[in-house]
C-alpha cells in the first residue's frame, strides 16, 4: 500500500510540476507542425472535486479529491486539399472505476466529395465523434465547454461511452446562403458500448457478463443565422445496446437488449458579452429479455437546462445554469418508484444550481472554479463504485476546481 501512496504523490507532483512549466511556456505554445501538411495538437487538464456529502470522481467528500485528470493527443495529416487523416488518444482519470484508462478517441479518414463557395459534403470513416447537441463533439477539452461539469441533464457522464464516439461512417454536409447557414450529419456506427460504465446504466449493477452495441444511428440538423448569434440544433438517435450472460439467473440476468431514443433540441443566442443556451432532451427507453423486471419495461426520461454566460473581459468569464433531470418524466418526484421498489424517491431526479468562474491566463492555459448546489441524486448514482440509492444524501454540495493546457 505504501508504494501506491509514493506512486500517487509522485503523480500529483508531476502534474504540478507540469502545470507551472505549461504557465511559464504557455504564450508561445502552439501546434507542432511536424511537415507542411502534419500538425500535432494536446491538452491536459486537473480537476479537483469537494462534496458536502456523496462522492464524485474519488473521495471528494473526504477532504476533496484529486482523481480526476484528462489529457490528449491528436495528429493530423492532410496529404491532398481534400483527404484528412485524423486521430486522437486520450488518458483519463475519473475516480475508482476509470484510474488510468486510456482509449482511442477517435481515428478516422475524412474525405470531402464537393467543396464549393457555399457549399461543402463529406464522409467520415473510422472511429468518429457523435454529433450530439452543443459540446458532446468536443466534452474532453476544458476549453470548449462551459463549465468544468457539463450539464448532466444532456451530456450525462454515466453514459459518456456511448455519447462520444463511435466506429463507422459519417455523412457531413454544410450549405451557407444570407439568409443563415445549415449543416447535416448522419451517421451509422457500432457505439462503444462494451464498458462497466454501459452496463452499471443498462442494468443497474455490475453482473457477470457485459455489455455491447450493435448497428445504431444518429442525426443532427443545425441552423447558424447572423454568424452565430442564433444557433439551434436538432439531434435524434437510436441507439442498440445488448447483454451476454456468463452465467443464468440468479446468479445472472439472461441475454438481453436496450434501444435508447433520445431526442434533443439546442438552441442558443451569442452577443459580444452575453451567450443564453438552452437545450431540452426527451429520452425514450425500451428493455427486453432479460428474464427479469427489465423484460419488456418501456420509460421515458426527460432534462433541459438553461444557461448564461458572460464575458466581463476576453479573459474572465462567469456562468451560471439551472439543470434538471427526470429518470421517468410520469414519476418526476420519484413517488411512484418509491412505492414500488422502496427505494429513495430522490434517486429518480437531480436539479443542479451552478455558478462558475474561468480566467483565461493566456490562449493556452486556463482556470475554471464552479459551485453547484444539488437537489436528488439520479445523474450521480451510476457514477458510484457501488451503486446503492440508500447511501446517497438527497440535498449536497459540490465545489470543483480546475486547471488546463492545451498546444
Amino acid at each position: 500500500m505504501k508504494i501506491f501512496a509514493v506512486i500517487s504523490k509522485s503523480f500529483y507532483f508531476s502534474i504540478i510540476y507540469f502545470f507551472i512549466f505549461c504557465l511559464h511556456f504557455s504564450e508561445w505554445s502552439q501546434a507542432i507542425e511536424l511537415a507542411d501538411d502534419i500538425q500535432v495538437h494536446g491538452f491536459l487538464s486537473q480537476g479537483y472535486f469537494l462534496t458536502s456529502d456523496n462522492q464524485l470522481f474519488g473521495s471528494s467528500d473526504s477532504g476533496g479529491s484529486l482523481d480526476f485528470t484528462e489529457a490528449g493527443l491528436n495528429a493530423s495529416w492532410s496529404p491532398f486539399a481534400d483527404l484528412r487523416f485524423g486521430a486522437q488518444v486520450l488518458f483519463r482519470r475519473a475516480g475508482p472505476r476509470h484510474e488510468h484508462d486510456i482509449e482511442l478517441d477517435f481515428g478516422l479518414l475524412d474525405y470531402t466529395i464537393l467543396s464549393t463557395v457555399d457549399s461543402r459534403f463529406g464522409v467520415r470513416l473510422g472511429r468518429v465523434k457523435n454529433p450530439y447537441g452543443f459540446y458532446s463533439e468536443t466534452r474532453d477539452v476544458l476549453f470548449t465547454r462551459p463549465t468544468i461539469i457539463l450539464p448532466q441533464s444532456i451530456y450525462a457522464d454515466a453514459t459518456r461511452d456511448l455519447a462520444l464516439s463511435a466506429d463507422g461512417g459519417l455523412f457531413y454536409g454544410e450549405y451557407r446562403n444570407d439568409w443563415g447557414n445549415l449543416s447535416l450529419d448522419l451517421e451509422a456506427m457500432i457505439p462503444r458500448g462494451d464498458s462497466l460504465d454501459t452496463e452499471i446504466v443498462t442494468l443497474g449493477a455490475d453482473f457477470p457478463g457485459g455489455t455491447y452495441s450493435k448497428l445504431s444511428y444518429i442525426g443532427r440538423f443545425s441552423y447558424d443565422l447572423d454568424d452565430g448569434k442564433y444557433r439551434i440544433a436538432i439531434t435524434a438517435a437510436r441507439l442498440d445496446t445488448r447483454y451476454k450472460s456468463k452465467f443464468l439467473p440468479p446468479d445472472d440476468f439472461l441475454p438481453g437488449k436496450e434501444i435508447f431514443k433520445p431526442l434533443v433540441v439546442s438552441m442558443q443566442y451569442n452577443q459580444e458579452k452575453l451567450s443564453l443556451t438552452s437545450e431540452y432532451a426527451i429520452r425514450s427507453s425500451t428493455t427486453t429479455g432479460f428474464g427479469s423486471e427489465l423484460d419488456d419495461n418501456s420509460i421515458t426520461g426527460e432534462g433541459y437546462y438553461f444557461q448564461a454566460l458572460y464575458r466581463f473581459s476576453d479573459d474572465f468569464h462567469a456562468v451560471g445554469r439551472y439543470d434538471v433531470f427526470y429518470a421517468d418524466r410520469k414519476d418526476k418526484n420519484g413517488k411512484k418508484f418509491q412505492a414500488n421498489t422502496g427505494y429513495p424517491a430522490y434517486s429518480q431526479f437531480a436539479k443542479d444550481l451552478t455558478i462558475g468562474l474561468r480566467y483565461y491566463v493566456n490562449p493556452s492555459f486556463l482556470l475554471a472554479a464552479e459551485y453547484h448546489y444539488i437537489n436528488g441524486t439520479a445523474w450521480l448514482l451510476p457514477l458510484q463504485e457501488k451503486p446503492n440509492p440508500f447511501d446517497l444524501e438527497q440535498y449536497w454540495h459540490l465545489f470543483a476546481f480546475a486547471a488546463s493546457f492545451r498546444f
